[in-house]
This record gives structure tokens, sequence and C-alpha cells, in this order.
């Protein structure tokens, strides 16, 4: 299994164990691109990844995952409606459903007094936060945001739209004091009063701090869905499948949340 860091829990891993007699080998990675990069190279090792909505797009089109048609697995009754007919995967042939949620920041509010939503605090933040802020080390995360901000429509290709994203990207860059996914260490460790965040890592925060505060900005907040896709070509296909199947069961989803902190 290639996941996410620090996402999933060790529980579910040993339960799947126990209960199919197979061994677990789990690696992660802190991007999608890192993981498409390494799939695409071929040879990559795993059975299973855990690609967001729009990467899962990006795979089928690729032919990198092998129509598994987790939809009509026992446990793909339990898949919500709202979550069947997606545009990454419509009808649910390729993934299964993992966790979902959003993408802002948050604040220590004992170290910052001021209203917090609004993005003017990653792209055009006050005095007392220049040098005090992460983000994260993605760069779609950070042009969406950005867009949002600049009240331009997402992915386009207007060179004046464009050129708005990039003056706002280069006047804030100064303020921020590190790119980094350890969103979690950098907030509660004291090192920055802001951090681009996912709602999950938030509240795994805040569980350590209560004064860290999750941000939803006026000008928009970003929302995902992470999902378990088979390989094309996985040797372990079979115990692929039953995972997929096995992470649809209400009880191992809620072990999923209880451990990451999202919605499934």
């Amino acid at each position: 299994i290639y996941n996410w860091g620090d996402y999933t829990n060790p529980k579910l891993i040993e339960k799947f164990e126990k209960q199919y007699n197979v061994k677990v080998t789990l690696d992660d990675y802190d991007s999608n691109e890192t993981m498409l990069s390494k799939v695409r190279a071929g040879n990559s090792g795993y059975d299973i990844v855990v690609p967001s909505d729009y990467t899962v797009k990006i795979m089928i089109e690729e032919g990198l995952l092998e129509k598994t048609e987790p939809n009509a697995m026992p446990n793909g009754k339990n898949i919500d409606p709202r979550f069947l007919d997606i545009y990454w995967d419509s009808g649910r042939h390729y993934t299964a459903p993992w966790q979902f949620g959003t993408t802002a920041f948050s604040v220590n509010t004992d170290k910052f007094k001021g209203d917090i939503n609004t993005l003017a605090i990653l792209f055009n933040p006050p005095d007392e936060l220049k040098g005090q802020i992460n983000v994260l080390d993605d760069v779609n995360t950070v042009m969406h945001a950005a867009e949002r901000y600049a009240g331009v429509p997402r992915c386009g290709s207007d060179k004046a739209s464009l050129k708005k994203i990039n003056d706002i990207l280069m006047a804030a860059k100064p303020s921020w004091k590190t790119f980094s996914y350890d969103t979690i260490t950098k907030i509660t460790s004291g090192d920055v009063i802001v951090t681009e965040q996912w709602n999950g890592a938030a509240y795994r925060s805040r569980q350590k701090i209560p004064a860290i505060k999750y941000a939803y900005p006026k000008e928009g907040i970003e929302g995902w869905m992470d999902n378990v896709a088979v390989l094309k070509g996985a040797k372990n296909l079979e115990n692929a499948k039953l995972f997929q199947d096995f992470v649809m069961a209400p009880e191992n989803a809620a072990l999923i949340s209880e451990y990451a902190g999202y919605d499934n």
C-alpha cells in the first residue's frame, strides 16, 4: 500500500492482516504528484494507492488503474449516494472512498487575535504574522488558494488572471517562513503561528493546543476526496480488491476517521 503519510490507522492494517492472513507493507508519500510520478515510472511495487479526486481521473485516463468494480463489492452498498456518481470515477468502477475534507489554514489564536477567516492571512498578512507562516509544499493547493483570493477562475489560462496570481504569490512569499507538509508539528511546536492545513490535521493540532483554530475563509475553501485504487497489473490483485471492500465496511471506515480526523 502506498498512501499519504500519517493517514492510515495501524489498527486498520492489523485488523486486515489478521482477518485475511496477509502481511501488509505500508509506505507513504507527500503529494499526489509524488505518487503519480512513481507509478508512471513503472514497476512501483505497490498494489494500492490512495489518490485524490482529480488524480484518480488522470490515472484512469492514462490506464494506470484496474477496473475492480468497488460498486459491486459486498460493502459497495455502503457508499453514500453523493459519492457514487462523482466526476473522477462515475459509478465507482475503479475506486472506493477513503476520506474527504477541506484545505485552508490554522492559526494559534493565543498569538494572533485578529480575524482569521480570510485568505489575506496567507497572502497579505499583518506585520505580526510575517515570517510566522508555513504553507504546504504543494503547488496545486497554494495556487488554488491564490486563485480564490484573487477572485479569478480556477485552472484558467487567461494571461491577465495568471499575472494577477503570480503577483500575489511573489508579494506574499517573503512573509512565509517554510514550505512543509508537517503541519501539525509546525504549529504545535510554536515554530509558526499560521500553517496551511487540512481540516483533519487541524483537529489533531487542536487536541494538543485548544487555541489552534481552523479558518473558513470568506473567499472560499478547497474541498477534496481521497480514494482507494488498485494499480494496473497489481501483483496481489485479489488481496487489493479485498482491501477495497474492507475499507467500505462501516466499522473499518470508522477506524480510518478515528485516526486521521476526516469524514468518510
